[in-house]
């Protein structure tokens, strides 16, 4: 299946704030109409991009079918839907980790972006960082920048 950036997804990859974390972002970067879902699945597996990923983006607004057609299930997580064995199981703690994770990075970014030239270094530190831990060592700086008040958005984000 082909997918393209909308819009939306344009603007989020001009912008940097469409929620994309930096390996989304770069998978993000090879859909262009040319290239199969496979394809860059394929060429992204290093990085760990899944179907999820790919998912989030179509979720989010940011690719779509060329021809408007929905992102079919993926195999993967077709015996999860059906379970009626497993109604209510918790999410895995990789997958919590992954939401913080994303959930942190935007707020940080914004909150690092919005300081202007004061903030540079340390946005392009928030960029790079690529786990929650990483995100976290770079708290303290981030709520000397931005103050206790605008901080408290992250320290929810990073620690619940």
């Amino acid at each position: 299946m082909l997918l393209v950036k909308t819009p939306a997804g344009q603007l989020a990859l001009k912008d940097r704030h469409g929620g994309l974390t930096p390996r989304q972002r770069s998978a993000f970067i090879l859909f262009d109409g040319q290239r199969t879902l496979e394809q860059v699945l394929s060429a992204t597996a290093a990085m760990g991009i899944t179907v999820d990923d790919v998912r989030a983006m179509v979720d989010q607004g940011l690719l779509e079918s060329p021809d408007g057609r929905a992102l079919p299930q993926p195999v993967a997580a077709a015996p999860a839907a059906p379970g009626a064995s497993g109604a209510s199981a918790p999410p895995s703690p990789s997958a919590t980790l992954a939401d913080r994770y994303q959930n942190a990075y935007l707020v940080a970014t914004q909150l690092t972006s919005s300081a202007g030239l004061r903030g540079f270094r340390l946005n392009l530190a928030v960029e790079g960082a690529r786990s929650v831990e990483e995100l976290a060592a770079l708290a303290p700086r981030i709520r000397d920048l931005v103050g206790e008040e605008k901080y408290k958005r992250l320290q929810e984000a990073l620690f619940g």
